[in-house]
């Protein structure tokens, strides 16, 4: 960042910085006409323009200038540029897309020159902040009632869009760039990728500001996250600032903004609306009541940053500055390096959490019935797989739909769409998983969330490698790192070790990723084979997992667990065995998760002691003959202990 990011930053140790107030409030007090905001440029143009403010910057540029000014003479240290709906896809609208660009630069533009000005009369320096809208459409929700997958807008288009405004803000002169009012964070996620295009080309990194909106009393956005989740989808941008404004008055406003300030490890910002809109649209909230309220945020250390949204004036800005210089800014928040994960609702993978059972019944390649509803086009029935996966205790849902047969770009985005429409399901995070990049990519711009990539390796070399590793955190997602080079497959201990750790200096010193959100998957190898070569698999999974834990800080360790007892299969029961004995040694050994059959998890202190000592001989390969012992008693008890380890009726369909 340069020095200006830096200067913002020393400013935002010493004290509370002010944004400014309502912009649409300011305008509705001039009583503009139509013939105001079409000027002479647009005197002609066929549908009517008045309400589009942001089309001021050009047809009276001199009352925005104006409106910026006021604030600034109350002291407001950060200026935001008129151009809440300068989108391509907001100006639609008025049909005046191919605006989009001149109305951002010139309201970067307007705001630069205020704050020059000021700084020449008054030696007080200001910040201009180019401000992203959320746009009229939303990419996590479907506008038709009666196809729930259907969208809109797609991350594509709003990326375009997103990246045009940000060309023309930065040429404006603006100093930060904020992503204001989210209410959905699919859209504000492709505005993040789209900045972080824009600065690449341009090579300078402006600090950006994001600030989402809780839509009412229940605390969560318009598409449904709560608090939490919303900062965990958005926090690989490292924002400069993270916050909360519109929709609600600062009273309703602050226990979202003390859970912000509790677990960001950033600068919190809030304008909340003067209070909530009256019958007739009005805010009647008065300067001095806001500036109370705003005040016990302060004292309680809840902010860095504070302004002002709808219905709120130079007068409401001044009282607020003058109530909080009495107080300190808060101090970020120090949280521990944990994968932080979300659906509509947050997963932090913590001790205190335990073991992560991955869902993996929606997988064309490993569920018969999941596979079989996909290519009959039964998608309600496959999101029943799903709903059936959280029910029993899937903390993230694994996504497959990897078969030759099928349109798997397509159906990958439309299940997640579909899912995305599933409250029950989509407050967990998604695992999307794939061996082709686009479906991957397909998958990654319908998540509104912060999910897991399953998964990328080193199979097809180091650039490949870094390329799709940048890319899936630019999405904002942890990623699943198969122990997988260009040699092959690692299957002994020593090998798994070596890739991961190769693969993790790639990720932490090349490119910056943080390590809790790297997820290994060492291999889970087919045991009880009858190969000899295969007896040891287990162990060095195992052995595998106890290197990664100890010598790559902050990294998770996954698997998916039915490929180890792929030899038995057709044998519910002992295949059910295997699995709870190898996940509880591999818990001991520092599994963090595991891709399992949520509803089909045999208990480890339940097995038979019988069948439970011929399968620990197997998983540890603690005897030469273990193998065929074990497959011996697999022959006589078929038919008997399905009922002792409990199978979900709906699984013996498979």
């Amino acid at each position: 960042m340069d020095s200006t990011a830096n200067t913002i930053q020393e400013l935002l140790e010493q004290r509370i910085l002010i944004l400014d107030g309502a912009m649409g409030t300011e305008i509705q007090n001039y009583r503009l006409d139509e013939q105001d905001y079409r000027g002479e440029r647009y005197r002609e143009h066929a549908v009517e323009l008045k309400g589009n403010n942001d089309l001021l910057n050009i047809t009276r540029p001199d009352l925005i200038e104006e409106i910026h000014r006021s604030f600034l003479e109350v002291g407001a240290d950060i200026i935001e540029t008129n151009t809440f709906n300068s989108t391509s896809i907001a100006q639609a609208d008025y049909r005046l897309s191919d605006l989009a660009y001149e109305l951002n630069e010139s309201g970067a533009a307007l705001a630069r020159r205020a704050v020059d000005k000021h700084r020449e009369q008054t030696g007080r320096i200001a910040y201009v902040c180019g401000v992203v809208g959320p746009t009229n459409r939303t990419a996590s929700v479907s506008p038709d009632v009666n196809d729930p997958a259907f969208r809109n807008i797609s991350f594509g288009e709003l990326d375009l869009s997103y990246r045009e405004a940000i060309r023309g803000l930065i040429a404006g002169g603006a100093d930060l760039i904020l992503i204001e009012t989210v209410f959905d964070t699919l859209n504000a996620k492709a505005a993040l990728f789209a900045i972080e295009e824009e600065f690449e080309i341009q090579g300078r990194h402006l600090p950006i500001m994001i600030s989402g909106t809780i839509t009412d009393r229940s605390g969560r956005t318009l598409t449904g996250q709560t608090t939490e989740a919303f900062w965990n989808s958005v926090r690989h941008a490292k924002p400069l600032s993270i916050g909360l404004n519109c929709a609600l008055g600062a009273a309703d406003l602050r226990p979202y903004v003390e859970e912000l300030s509790r677990i960001a490890d950033t600068h919190v910002s809030v304008h909340p609306n003067a209070g909530l809109p009256n019958e007739f649209g009005q805010y009647d909230e008065t300067p001095e009541a806001m500036a109370e309220v705003l005040g016990e945020f302060a004292v309680a250390g809840f902010l860095n940053l504070v302004g002002g949204c709808c219905g709120t004036t130079p007068a409401h800005i001044d009282a607020i500055r003058t109530m909080v210089a009495k107080h300190p800014p808060r101090e970020p928040a120090e949280i521990k390096k944990v994968c932080r994960l979300s659906g509509l609702e947050p997963l932090n993978i913590t001790p205190e959490v335990g073991f992560i059972n991955v869902g993996e019944r929606t997988n064309v390649t490993g569920s018969p019935k999941f596979a079989n509803l996909i290519k009959s086009n039964d998608l309600e029935g496959a999101l029943g797989v799903a709903r059936q996966q959280v029910e029993n205790g899937a903390q993230i849902i694994d996504v497959n739909m990897d078969e030759g047969l099928l349109d798997s770009v397509e159906l990958m985005a439309k299940f997640v769409n579909l899912i995305n429409s599933d409250p029950d399901i989509s407050r967990v995070p998604l695992m999307i998983d794939s061996s082709k990049w686009d479906v991957i990519e397909a998958g990654l711009r319908c998540l509104q969330g912060k999910g897991i990539v399953n998964s990328i390796s080193l199979k097809e070399g180091e650039d490949s490698f870094r390329e799709k590793a940048k890319l899936i955190r630019q999405y904002g997602a942890a990623v699943v790192v198969m122990a997988f080079d260009e040699v092959g497959q690692a299957d002994t201990a020593e090998r798994k070790f070596e890739v991961c750790a190769r693969s993790y200096q790639i990720l932490t010193r090349d490119l910056d990723y943080p390590p809790e959100d790297i997820i290994f998957d060492p291999n889970i190898l087919t045991i009880a084979t009858g190969l000899e070569e295969h007896e040891d698999y287990a162990v060095a999974f195992f052995k595998a997992t106890r290197e990664i834990k100890q010598q790559l800080p902050h990294a998770l360790v996954s698997g998916g667990l039915s490929n180890v007892s792929f030899a038995l299969r057709g044998n519910n029961p002992v295949r059910e065995a295997i699995h709870a004995v190898f996940l509880y040694h591999g818990f001991k050994d520092g599994l963090d998760m595991a891709i399992v059959n949520a509803g089909q998890l045999g208990i480890y202190d339940e097995i038979p002691t019988d069948l439970l000592e011929l399968v620990e001989d197997v998983v540890m390969n603690r005897r030469p003959d273990a193998t065929d012992r074990l497959v011996t008693f697999a022959e006589s008890v078929v038919d008997g202990p399905k009922k002792d380890l409990e199978i979900e009726q709906w699984r013996t369909k498979d």
